[in-house]
């Protein structure tokens, strides 16, 4: 039985930092996706790595969120630094398996979705 269960959301001032976990259980993935949904919006691609390391990011957070994996790849992680207002949503992890990893990681998304961990920036 796959669990995905996301962790270190919260609430940061403008500026800051916040990382987020997922852990992996259940099966073997080679893609590993963060979406987020801000209220009142569709769910949006925020950051993609495969198992091999390729990493794919959505244009307004290149240069401040940064997307990994433990070594056993069981946890996912999002770094988030100097983060916006805009950032505020609640993020998703989301897994797959796929046979052939497309170039565009950003159009891929796993059947496999955790529940969310909401992050607020705000003063």
């Amino acid at each position: 039985q796959v669990q995905l269960v996301e962790s270190g959301g919260g609430l940061v001032q403008p500026g800051g930092s916040l990382r987020l976990s997922c852990a992996v259980s259940g099966s073997i993935f080679n893609i590993y996706n963060w979406y987020r949904q801000a209220p009142g919006k569709q769910r949006e691609f925020v950051a993609a790595i495969t198992r091999g390391g390729r990493t794919n990011y959505k244009d307004s957070v290149k240069g401040r969120f940064t997307i990994s994996t433990d070594s056993a790849k069981t946890t996912v992680y999002l770094e988030m630094n100097s983060l916006k207002p805009e950032d505020t949503a609640v993020y998703y992890c989301n897994v797959g398996l796929t046979l052939r990893v497309p170039d565009d990681l950003s159009s891929w998304s796993g059947p496999y979705w955790g529940p969310g961990t909401q992050v607020t920036v705000s003063s």
